[in-house]
C-alpha cells in the first residue's frame, strides 16, 4: 500500500467521515473482533512542566501557537538530514465501520519514494465507545509483524517536499482555500495538520508552519498541559467542528505533534481516531531506526 493521498481526495474521504489516520492504521486485513472492552480507564495524573511562554495566562489558543512558532527549539533530528532515511514510529487506534483497529507501523522511507513498513495489529475492539489507555500499547509488543517493501516511487510523502514554509500556502495545499467557508473546514484543517506529521519528517522550520497553521484555525481552543498515553506531557489544543473534536498534543519546547484524538458525535457517536507518534528522525538503512530521545 502507498501512502499518497491527493487533496481531493483527503477532503472527500474526511467529508464522508473517513478518518486522515485510519488510511495508514488499515494496512492490513483485521483480526476477528474481540468482546466489549469493559475495563474502566486509568484515572489522569494532573501534566505539569517548566512554565514557558505560551502557558501565559490569558492568552487566545492562537497567540499560543503563533508563540510557540516564533520560540521552539531545534531538535537532533534537525542535524541528521543528509542521512538516507525518514524514519516514524506510530501507534494509532481507528475507527472501522463497527470496530476500533489498533495498529503500530514503524516507516523508513527514502526520498525516492522506496522504503519499508513494519505494521503489528492488536486484537481489533467490538464497537466504537473505546478509550484508549497506556496498557494496551504492551499488546503491540506480542503482535506478529507484517513487512512491506515498497520500490521507487511506491511509498509518496503527504505532500510534495519540501513542504512550503508560508502557512497560508501550506493551509492552501491540505484545504483548498473554496473550503474554507465551510462548517467542516476547522476539522480538516485539523486533520490536514495531523496527516501530515504523521506521514513525513518536519524540520524545525516546517514544524514552526505548522504551528502557525494550526494558528489559522477557525475557533481553536486552548486546553492546558496534558499527558498523552505514552507519558508525555504537552500542551492541548481543540477544535470542534461538525459533531467532531479533536485535541492535539504539542510539545512546547520542540513544536513536535506527540498525540491527536479525535471523537465524534450524532447517530454513532465515540471513537474516531488516536494516534501517537512516538519516533521520528533520520536513519542509514531500513533497518534501523534513530536513537530514540
Amino acid at each position: 500500500m502507498t501512502h499518497l493521498i491527493l487533496p481531493a481526495r483527503r477532503l472527500l474521504t474526511a467529508l464522508l467521515g473517513g478518518s486522515l489516520v485510519l488510511l495508514t492504521a488499515c494496512l492490513n486485513n483485521g483480526t476477528a473482533p474481540s468482546g466489549p472492552d469493559t475495563t474502566p480507564p486509568a484515572s489522569p495524573q494532573p501534566a505539569t512542566f517548566p512554565p514557558t511562554a505560551a502557558t501565559t495566562a490569558g492568552l487566545t489558543a492562537q497567540q499560543r501557537l503563533d508563540l510557540l512558532a516564533t520560540t521552539i527549539s531545534a531538535t537532533p533530528d534537525d542535524t541528521t538530514t543528509e542521512l538516507p532515511y525518514t524514519y516514524l514510529h506510530l501507534q494509532m487506534w481507528a475507527r472501522a465501520t463497527n470496530r476500533i483497529v489498533r495498529s503500530d507501523v514503524r516507516r523508513w522511507r527514502h526520498a525516492d519514494g522506496s522504503g519499508r513498513e513494519v505494521t503489528r495489529r492488536a486484537p481489533d475492539l467490538a464497537g466504537v465507545e473505546h478509550q484508549p489507555r497506556p496498557d494496551e500499547r504492551s499488546l503491540f509488543d506480542h503482535a506478529t509483524p507484517t513487512t512491506h517493501r515498497h520500490p521507487p516511487q511506491g511509498m509518496h510523502p503527504y505532500l510534495p517536499e519540501p513542504v512550503p514554509a508560508d502557512p497560508a500556502r501550506l493551509a492552501r495545499l491540505l484545504v483548498p482555500a473554496e473550503l474554507a467557508g465551510e462548517p467542516a473546514y476547522p476539522r480538516l484543517l485539523a486533520g490536514g495538520v495531523i496527516g501530515l506529521a504523521t506521514s513525513q519528517h518536519l524540520n524545525h522550520a516546517q514544524r514552526a508552519t505548522a504551528l502557525r497553521v494550526l494558528a489559522r484555525i477557525p475557533g481553536i481552543t486552548y486546553g492546558g498541559p496534558t499527558t498523552d498515553l505514552a507519558g508525555r506531557t504537552g500542551l492541548a489544543f481543540r477544535v470542534t467542528a461538525e459533531g467532531s473534536t479533536t485535541v492535539l498534543v504539542i510539545d512546547p519546547s520542540t513544536g513536535e505533534l506527540l498525540a491527536a484524538h479525535e471523537r465524534i458525535s450524532g447517530i454513532k457517536p465515540g471513537l474516531f481516531s488516536h494516534v501517537l507518534i512516538l519516533t521520528r528522525g533520520h536513519t542509514t538503512d531500513t533497518a534501523t531506526p534513530p536513537a530514540a530521545r
